[in-house]
């Protein structure tokens, strides 16, 4: 336990001292992550922040707003995005519930306990794992850590964990090492981000890479 501690420690350094603070996610509101969340399933950022863009330009990046527009327009509106038929439907199924559990009151929201609202989060259709932990430690402040499919490449490829770890178990193996921190968690899967997507391809830069030499 002490020495993967001592490892997830070492990581995050290096990959901090190459990247510095990176204030990852982007959203100038809690609700705006929320629908960020839901629309980067299966897609790139720069075409979720297209559709987002859409949605501030016709005003309507509001829970009662969005659960009123017709789905076909919403779908045309977050078209950017892709599979915007399938993510139209996810995002309304989430705004009903936003709608019917906290009366679209995003503070109300924030105040329940962290178990519940990801119980209630995956009950939701179409929120799976990631996008319901991403909701809770980015738009909720939450400390969850999230886990994505750079986090699971960056630990199997460096004999952290194995590549058919399930989600919940990659996620305890950081919460059961690192103090709970919502900052830190943000930080740190930001970093995680960003050495999978500059490095840890699918065919790695391992010589360029912050993490190579780390005394694993």
């Amino acid at each position: 336990m002490k020495k993967r501690s001592s490892l997830l420690r070492q990581l995050y350094r290096r990959t901090f001292k190459h990247y510095g603070p990176l204030h990852w996610w982007p959203g100038e509101t809690p609700f705006e992550v929320m629908v960020g969340a839901i629309l980067t399933q299966n897609t790139a950022w720069t075409n979720v922040e297209k559709a987002i863009r859409n949605l501030k330009k016709n005003r309507l990046l509001d829970p009662k707003k969005l659960l009123k527009l017709p789905p076909q327009k919403l779908a045309r509106l977050i078209r950017p995005a892709g599979y915007f038929n399938v993510k139209t439907k996810r995002l309304r199924h989430f705004l009903k519930f936003l709608m019917a559990e906290y009366n679209g009151n995003i503070s109300k929201m924030k105040r329940r306990p962290s178990a519940e609202l990801r119980e209630k989060l995956l009950a939701v259709n179409g929120i799976g794992p990631e996008t319901a932990d991403s909701i809770l430690l980015y738009a909720l402040a939450k400390p969850v850590f999230v886990i994505d499919a750079y986090t699971r490449r960056i630990l199997s490829r460096h004999y952290l964990t194995k590549k058919e770890t399930p989600y919940e178990a990659l996620q305890d193996f950081f919460l059961q090492r690192l103090k709970p921190d919502v900052s830190f968690y943000n930080e740190y899967h930001a970093q995680l981000v960003n050495i999978g997507k500059d490095f840890c391809r699918n065919n790695p830069r391992c010589d360029q890479c912050p993490l190579n030499g780390l005394n694993w």
